[in-house]
């Protein structure tokens, strides 16, 4: 059985989370310097940042929030390869826009219904069309000001998770809204994928998890 999007209710305007360290937020830094700390940090980092007109957000990731950012990982990559869809991971990636006075790098990003029009030996990700599905993972930091970025990129899903539960989010009318379902995956629904996530949380064994996703993709055909 097939489940359609349906929209529930907009995304809250301030979470109130109460996350804080590992978390550090910068006001008045200036795009040269967010740009030398990109430079300066290198590539091979944990923590990540994000710029927004001036204020300059840099958080270190946990524990449990790389494990179900990895996680939610396999689960995409799974789904594409059953589903026989294209695929390009770009992780982390840093999309930044210096027009905008925006950069941001997610915690997972996937192009897949446009994958094919992107060139992997390009050294920068594509400037014309962002990513196709976005994982945020809230664990000791709210996702909210990313939100905000992707909004302006025009990514048109966003998957968070806060609170011990996923989202699903689509870009409808230049705002976030809550839906029952994937649009990228139209036969996922939050609660599915909330199953998953759950049991993965508790799995010593994330294959075995994966062998289960594949075992209810494959019933659903």
């Amino acid at each position: 059985m097939t489940h359609t999007a349906q929209t529930l209710e907009r995304a809250p305007a301030d979470d109130g989370d109460g996350l804080r360290l590992p978390f550090v937020t910068l006001q008045n830094v200036t795009w040269q310097t967010y740009q030398a700390l990109l430079s300066d940090l290198g590539e091979h980092r944990s923590a990540r940042l994000t710029y927004d007109c001036g204020t300059l957000e840099i958080k270190m990731p946990s524990k449990l929030h790389e494990l179900l950012n990895r996680l939610l990982e396999r689960i995409i990559v799974t789904l594409t390869e059953e589903l026989d869809m294209e695929v390009l991971s770009f992780g982390s990636t840093t999309f930044d826009n210096e027009e905008l006075k925006q950069g941001v790098e997610p915690d997972s990003c996937f192009y897949i219904q446009n994958a094919s029009r992107v060139n992997p030996e390009d050294d920068s990700p594509p400037q014309d069309f962002p990513p196709d599905l976005v994982v945020e993972v809230d664990i000791t930091s709210s996702s909210k000001s990313r939100l905000n970025i992707y909004r302006a990129m025009g990514v048109e899903e966003v998957w968070r998770y806060k609170h011990s539960q996923l989202i699903i989010l689509q870009l409808q009318e230049g705002e976030y809204m809550e839906c029952e379902s994937s649009s990228v995956f139209p036969m996922l629904s939050g609660n599915v994928l909330n199953g998953f996530l759950n049991q993965g949380k508790r799995s010593s064994n994330h294959n075995s998890l994966i062998s289960e996703l594949r075992l209810w993709l494959n019933n659903l055909k």
